[in-house]
């Protein structure tokens, strides 16, 4: 009988700062289960669109946008909607399921 249980090599691992190892395994139920235990849960459209946001400029530039704000500009949001949808631009980023930025750019996540 085989395991109901995914494989140990798929479960998500994530690194010391709290960032997804491998951003392939992410996806919205994991966004949703990262969101609650760091009591952000349940995420809203405007969630949603800003997390996709920065799923698509990592997966086109291998980067976060700088300013990471910008995001909310490209959706059509108020300026600020970073600050008002997440405690801080490192935990939309962790939601997002996106690797460790690096030292520098951690350094501008507010």
């Amino acid at each position: 009988m085989a395991s109901q249980y995914p494989p140990r090599s798929a479960m998500p691992r994530f690194d010391a700062n709290g960032f997804l190892t491998e951003p392939e395994l992410w996806d919205e139920q994991l966004a949703e289960r990262i969101a609650r235990s760091d009591g952000l849960a349940p995420l809203t459209p405007a969630h949603w669109k800003i997390i996709h946001c920065l799923r698509e400029h990592y997966r086109q530039h291998g980067a976060m946008p700088l300013p990471l704000h910008h995001v909310c500009h490209l959706n059509d949001m108020d300026r600020h909607c970073m600050e008002q949808l997440f405690p801080s631009e490192r935990e939309a980023w962790r939601i997002a399921g996106l690797p460790d930025p690096g030292e520098e750019a951690r350094t501008y996540m507010m």
